[in-house]
């Protein structure tokens, strides 16, 4: 396994050295790779890193993100906050994406003619995470919602013109999570109590509990799902 960081070097060594570190004789081990994700080349650079360390990559997850925690209107949005959160949430999935397909092809042979998977058996599997966001839409966070939007939109683009070829394409929306990210604005009591107020199960998510679905998109218990966004934010979606 192969997963990328920003600057929490110490955080992200103690993280791969817990899920295998460089692995016993045989066995797959973990790797962090320091790298930004701000543009297509970006991304097309971790996959080759990443494939460099791991020797074959059967499975994508884009997750990461940003997302500014100040509400700002539309008309007081400036342009470099715009191009910010394109850039990370959108250009760099572009590259990430776009390098994982080739390599699934390279990795396996052609497979733009190989047909369907087997039952159960994929080429291989791309999770990208949207949100709440990008289906209700959110006030005075219209560049974030924008981002999560579109990557439901490539998801059912990849998942029409990648599913005959073995690859499954879904989506994982969360709502809340407490994470670094949203950890300021939970923090804020009166915050925390409008945002659960939002959220039928009455509190936010860990990140466990969105790990969980991802996991499951990638095996064979969900092999006839493609271009699908799950929901997992606690039913918030329904009613915001």
């Amino acid at each position: 396994m192969a997963f990328s960081y920003r600057k929490a070097r110490k955080q992200a060594d103690a993280l791969a050295a817990e899920c295998g570190g460089a692995g016993d004789a045989g066995e797959p081990g973990c790797v962090a790779i320091e790298q930004e994700l701000n543009t297509p080349a970006d991304g097309r650079r971790l996959v080759e890193s990443a494939v460099a360390a791991m020797g074959r990559l059967d499975i994508l997850v884009a997750n990461h993100g940003v997302w500014e925690a100040e509400d700002v209107p539309i008309e007081r949005m400036d342009e470099a906050q715009w191009r910010r959160t394109l850039a990370v949430n959108l250009d760099a999935v572009f590259g990430l994406v776009q390098a994982e397909v080739a390599h699934f092809g390279a990795a396996r042979g052609s497979i733009a003619c190989s047909g369907p998977s087997e039952q159960g058996v994929a080429n291989g599997h791309i999770v990208l995470i949207s949100s709440t966001a990008g289906q209700r839409g959110e006030a005075y966070h219209v560049d974030y919602a924008v981002t999560k939007g579109a990557l439901i939109s490539l998801t059912k683009s990849l998942s029409s013109e990648l599913a005959p070829k073995g690859i499954r394409v879904n989506c994982v929306a969360p709502g809340w999570v407490a994470t670094d990210m949203s950890k300021s604005t939970l923090a804020d009591p009166a915050m925390n109590a409008r945002i659960t107020a939002t959220i039928p199960l009455g509190r936010v998510a860990s990140a466990r509990e969105i790990a969980g679905p991802v996991v499951f998109l990638c095996t064979p218990l969900a092999g006839f799902i493609s271009g699908e966004v799950f929901n997992v934010n606690g039913g918030a979606v329904l009613v915001g």
